[in-house]
């Protein structure tokens, strides 16, 4: 049977809780047991990767969960809303009961109403635009093709406004203080999985004034210098695995390095004869 929970776990929620969730700022978070939630089986989510769950569980066994379950009462069980990763973590640690905020099918459709016509809201900055639609699709469990059919727009516009959650800090505080505007930052995103190099365009984006164009021009000028530089250390860090198959092949060999340990070998030939003879070096390595 699920219980409310003292002032000695509410001390345990993070400054940065998500309180759009709440309906009142009284709301009292419940702890409910494990075994009277279930997952929601209209969840778009259907994989989850299993070595994260084993990382947020070991989380879980040293820290609790500070972030609430939202779920709903559905017969005598509890259906997950949001927190279905948290849920199979915490099971994994063998935690018996979850903190968890219950809310009816109304209040979540109120919270749901309230949502949407924020990002309606003219007003509204491009990075709150982008929040309130990450939280349609976490809180609530509603696809991105789903939030877009619902505000009137295109599934791609949708995408790319969410993607601004993956800015360095420093580009959000730009993009917010418009120093830089949405179309600048959408271009950013172009070197997202290395910070370092997009705080360092972001730098010359505002100290020259740049356009979005110059900008865009600018990042593909420095993602292929970028390209070319790292093609020539994989040349050097594999001068010496190379030199054995330039000696098989008779001709250049080269490896290129791709994302994730992957790569590609390029054998060089001149004629119809050399390519022949790297033919038969290579059926004889079956």
């Amino acid at each position: 049977m699920s219980k409310g929970l003292g002032k000695q776990f509410g001390s345990l929620m993070p400054d940065n809780f998500d309180d759009s969730i709440l309906i009142d700022k009284k709301d009292r978070i419940k702890n409910l047991l494990i075994s009277e939630i279930t997952p929601n089986k209209g969840q778009p989510r259907k994989e989850f990767d299993q070595d994260l769950i084993k990382e947020l569980s070991a989380s879980i066994k040293q820290y609790g969960i500070l972030q609430p379950l939202i779920v709903t009462p559905e017969g005598e069980k509890y259906i997950i809303i949001a927190g279905e990763r948290r849920y199979r973590a915490a099971a994994l640690a063998g935690l018996e009961y979850l903190p968890a905020l219950v809310r009816s099918s109304e209040e979540l459709e109120r919270l749901e109403i309230g949502l949407i016509e924020n990002v309606q809201r003219v007003d509204l900055s491009p990075l709150d635009q982008a929040q309130s639609i990450a939280r349609l699709n976490e809180q609530f469990n509603i696809d991105y093709k789903e939030v877009a059919k619902r505000l009137g727009k295109a599934h791609t516009s949708i995408l790319n406004t969410v993607r601004l959650l993956q800015l360095t800090d420093e580009a959000k505080e730009a993009l917010r203080n418009k120093t830089i505007s949405e179309g600048h930052a959408k271009a950013l995103l172009a070197v997202k999985d290395d910070p370092e190099l997009l705080n360092a365009i972001l730098a010359k984006v505002i100290r020259g004034n740049l356009s979005v164009r110059r900008t865009e021009s600018l990042l593909k000028q420095t993602t292929t210098e970028q390209k070319v530089k790292k093609s020539k250390k994989t040349n050097v860090d594999y001068k010496e695995t190379l030199k054995p198959l330039t000696k098989i092949f008779g001709t250049k060999v080269a490896i290129a390095n791709k994302s994730r340990g992957k790569g590609m070998i390029t054998i060089s030939f001149q004629n119809k004869n050399e390519l022949e003879k790297i033919i038969k070096q290579l059926a004889k390595c079956k």
